[in-house]
């Protein structure tokens, strides 16, 4: 299979269109993380550490209104809100899985995969 550049670039490319979805900074973890099964917003802050309250909560939305997860608020004292991928989203397993095995694949001498989610 080839991977040049597509005759037409644009939003008719399929890698554009792909990065366009997930390829802002912790977008493609936040899938990652949800690929596991339904998580709670504390849950997902948790798990990745770094990223900013605002950061995660422009890339939940971002990825609300792409359709990849849906956001349910239970209504109980203090509200409860969990998040799910969508079929759609649950469709890019295959991706966040092939860059996970490309990445374990060509780690950086003596780095370890614990230091690198550190």
């Amino acid at each position: 299979m080839k991977y040049g550049r597509a005759a037409s670039s644009g939003p008719e490319c399929g890698v554009e269109r792909t990065l366009t979805v997930i390829g802002g900074k912790w977008t493609t973890l936040v899938l990652r993380e949800l690929l596991a099964g339904t998580r709670r917003y504390s849950d997902l802050k948790r798990a990745l550490g770094r990223v900013s309250p605002k950061t995660l909560t422009e890339r939940l939305r971002h990825l609300e209104a792409e359709g990849l997860l849906t956001r349910t608020v239970h209504a109980e004292v203090p509200p409860r809100v969990e998040y799910t991928l969508t079929p759609h989203g649950e469709s890019l397993g295959e991706i966040i899985a092939a860059m996970g095995r490309w990445g374990a694949a060509h780690r950086p001498a003596g780095a370890t995969a614990e230091a690198e989610r550190a």
